[in-house]
């Protein structure tokens, strides 16, 4: 799919209620971690933690933290030991966010203030990344968000849970919001509101299935996100690489990753 849009998603609206916003966060974290949907990038994170010698990796847009948990496990299983990631949003959510913590035992913590990921603050440190949300930012401002890596010095990874083919953008009409109304219920921790906007009054599905199929149309290619990393670092001080992983079971993850040359 060569078609980018830059069409609106619900979440990003400033106005939009923060119930039905977490209520879709929700399934967006049960859905990506049941999946196992990052763990094929696992590999290139764990280098990224490596060439920079960091041991904390700094979660911008975490959202509901859908993954987190997936990748630190498959971060452990690449030999990277002892490895602590702190989860950071505009818009924190800290009833999730406490929930993963609780489970990891502290190993992945959060941050409770809004953290503009344009300008992170300096007291964040970490190997910077962002899943499911760099699409969200139009090209400025993805652009400033990788100049504020570079500038920091850090490494930054960019990862998007697909691979933005139409067949993908037809699952997300279709198959996913079936899995939707079965799944809700059995989404941590529980919410009444969840059930009530999902069943009674469904917001909830059917703003999933609107920001999901805009959220394919958004995503940059590969080449686009190359792009952008070079004219955030036209000093080419950091090495940066872009492509697709594929999981074992079929769909892809497009990333860009980069880090401070020797």
């Amino acid at each position: 799919m060569k078609l980018r849009l830059r069409l609106f998603e619900f979440e990003d609206l400033p106005w939009f209620p923060a119930v039905i916003r977490a209520g879709m966060m929700d399934y967006l974290r049960f859905m990506i971690s049941a999946l196992g949907t990052y763990r094929p990038i696992a590999p290139l994170l764990a280098e990224g933690l490596r060439r920079t010698s960091q041991t904390t990796v700094l979660e911008l847009g975490a959202g509901a933290g859908g993954g987190t948990e997936t990748v630190w496990r498959a971060l452990e299983a690449q030999g990277v030991r002892d490895v602590r990631i702190t989860l950071t949003d505009l818009y924190p959510q800290p009833a999730a966010w406490a929930d993963i913590a609780e489970r990891t035992q502290g190993r992945i913590e959060h941050e409770a203030e809004a953290v503009n990921a344009l300008a992170v603050p300096a007291h964040l440190l970490g190997f910077r990344t962002i899943f499911s949300a760099f699409h969200h930012f139009p090209p400025e401002a993805a652009t400033a968000m990788l100049r504020d890596a570079v500038r920091a010095g850090t490494g930054i990874g960019v990862f998007e849970g697909a691979g933005k083919h139409w067949l993908e953008l037809l699952l997300a009409v279709t198959v996913l919001p079936v899995a939707q109304l079965l799944l809700t219920p059995f989404f941590r921790p529980f919410r009444l509101s969840r059930l009530v906007f999902t069943y009674l009054v469904p917001i909830i599905p059917l703003c999933t299935i609107w920001d999901g199929s805009v959220s394919l149309l958004r995503m940059y290619s590969t080449g686009e996100l190359l792009h952008l990393a070079h004219s955030a670092d036209p000093a080419g001080l950091f090495a940066w690489q872009a492509g697709k992983k594929r999981h074992w079971w079929g769909p892809q993850v497009t990333y860009l990753i980069g880090w401070p040359k020797p």
